[in-house]
């Protein structure tokens, strides 16, 4: 705290004793607009910017999706695509041809098969 004594010191030796308010408040009123929208302003760049472009890159990857492809489910289920019909899906997820049909907003992963 003795730190700050020599700063608030000079600070208050720059003031006009005669000042009005509005005087003495004009340039903090920017300054603590300021200090309340850069926070703001940060946490929307830091935060939310990147989920979004997250988001698009999975809505694009789960919309691209073709039959054969190997999906994951929110469940944790794998399987190849068998059929896709608007925003279901039909999957396999094992030898036996079982067959279980979920909606796109519960895959988690697709992987596409590699090309040879």
């Amino acid at each position: 705290m003795q730190f700050l004594l020599p700063l608030l010191a000079e600070a208050a030796a720059d003031i006009d004793p005669n000042a009005t308010g509005a005087e003495l408040t004009g340039s903090s009123s920017i300054l603590s607009l300021l200090i309340i929208v850069l926070p703001l302003v940060l946490m929307y760049v830091i935060l939310i910017v990147p989920q979004r472009r997250r988001d698009k890159k999975m809505r694009n990857l789960i919309n691209s999706a073709i039959v054969g492809d190997e999906i994951v489910s929110i469940g944790g289920l794998c399987g190849k695509i068998v059929n896709i019909k608007d925003d279901e899906v039909t999957f396999e997820p094992s030898v036996e041809r079982t067959k279980i049909t979920i909606k796109k907003w519960g895959i988690k992963e697709v992987k596409k098969p590699i090309q040879s």
